[in-house]
């Protein structure tokens, strides 16, 4: 380890690497422009003669098929050699990796776990002010008390929740969609903004209270396939998106707030949604300035709706996904620990490193900066599709 960031193929694969269909996308300078890749031991294979986007590629209904003679296609680059420079501050003059996803739509689930549904509430108690935290959650869970995970969201119970709530003047969004039958379903990030492993991840200047978001990212296909999983980090500004649910959007979408990564490991007969279902989702901040640790858990099997049901939400008859799209699932992760001061709860440091790990899908690191001092985002759908063109892709 250096500087904490992984600089193995251990450190960040699946424990089962050696049966696990990773693909993802690599910067390439000699080509000024992005590859599609797949993971074969120590080295990544260039699979652009597939598909030239990975959006087209997961399309294919015999991709796990063709990829499984990895030898066939020709080798880009050496694992290691790409790991190394996938660092903080790498630009396009260096090869690293990418977010593994590119032309997909990037939306996200919200408030899909009840552990942590009690601190959306605070947030919009609090409107956005971290200092009253402990004051309304003792307030709050007087009213509701702190454990809604028995109640299944849009069922007559929960109806009946929301109507007492309502007489008592303690009804919520959050409560809404936690509990309702509509799940927040929303857009988190632009198309080809995402971060991939080793990147800088960005928090708005004008926030001081804000948290990491550990999760889950459905691959999900234009005709709604289910195809594959990574991890994501849904950077959140608590006290931004607690001050008018109007800001839900400056408070997710930021240069940097989005990263996924590190690959999009495919459905086979070794890794399915039920593996996922199953799933543990570790995270660890670690404070580069101040010593900072802490070490968290998000249990995919607490989760109040399924990933089926909110991909159904995302996507049918009212909306399409010509490109397909990746899901964020949501998260139980809701700190409290006090970090910025008594009763104001966990925040971020500038040079925080975030690790985001599960057995099965490996490990995403990406430190913490402001998201106006990061690389700027410069590489869009235009400059993505002169390039493929340039290259006799398209």
């Amino acid at each position: 380890m250096t500087d904490g960031f992984p600089v193995t193929q251990t450190d960040i694969l699946p424990d089962d690497a050696n049966r696990a269909i990773l693909v993802g996308r690599i910067w390439d300078p000699r080509v000024s422009g992005p590859t599609p890749v797949l993971v074969d031991g120590e080295n990544l294979r260039d699979i652009s003669s597939l598909a030239p986007t990975i959006s087209q590629l997961l399309e294919r209904d015999d991709l796990v098929a063709r990829l499984s003679n990895a030898a066939s296609f020709p080798t880009v680059a050496s694992f290691g050699d790409i790991l190394a420079q996938s660092r903080p501050g790498t630009d396009a003059k260096t090869a690293h990796f990418l977010s593994p996803n590119d032309l997909q739509a990037i939306k996200a689930s919200g408030v899909t776990f009840v552990a942590s549904l009690l601190e959306r509430v605070i947030e919009e108690q609090t409107r956005g002010d971290a200092s009253k935290a402990d004051q309304i959650r003792t307030e709050i869970t007087g009213i509701i008390g702190d454990d809604l995970s028995q109640v299944k969201p849009g069922s007559e119970k929960s109806a009946e929740i929301k109507r007492i709530l309502i007489e008592k003047g303690a009804w919520s969004q959050y409560l809404e969609v936690g509990i309702g039958p509509d799940a927040e379903i929303f857009t988190k990030s632009p198309v080809m903004s995402a971060v991939g492993h080793g990147a800088h991840v960005g928090l708005h200047p004008i926030s001081t209270w804000n948290n990491p978001e550990p999760e889950v990212v459905l691959a999900v296909t234009s005709n709604g396939k289910i195809v594959g999983a990574s991890l994501g980090n849904d950077v959140n500004l608590r006290d931004v998106e607690g001050r008018s649910a109007l800001l839900l959007g400056k408070a997710k979408d930021n240069n940097g707030s989005c990263a996924i990564g590190p690959f999009i490991r495919l459905f086979d007969d070794h890794f399915t949604l039920e593996t996922i279902k199953g799933a543990d989702i570790a995270m660890a901040v670690d404070g580069q300035n101040d010593g900072y640790h802490l070490d968290a858990v998000s249990s995919m099997s607490q989760i109040s709706r399924t990933p089926e049901s909110l991909v159904g939400q995302a996507i049918g008859k009212h909306h399409q996904y010509p490109d397909g799209f990746m899901l964020f699932l949501g998260t139980m992760f809701a700190p409290t620990d006090d970090r910025g001061g008594a009763g104001k709860g966990f925040t971020h440091q500038m040079g925080d490193l975030v690790t985001i790990a599960t057995p099965s899908l490996g490990k995403l690191v990406n430190q913490v900066d402001r998201s106006d001092a990061i690389n700027p985002w410069q590489f869009g759908i235009t400059a993505l599709m002169t390039n493929l063109a340039a290259r006799g892709l398209l």
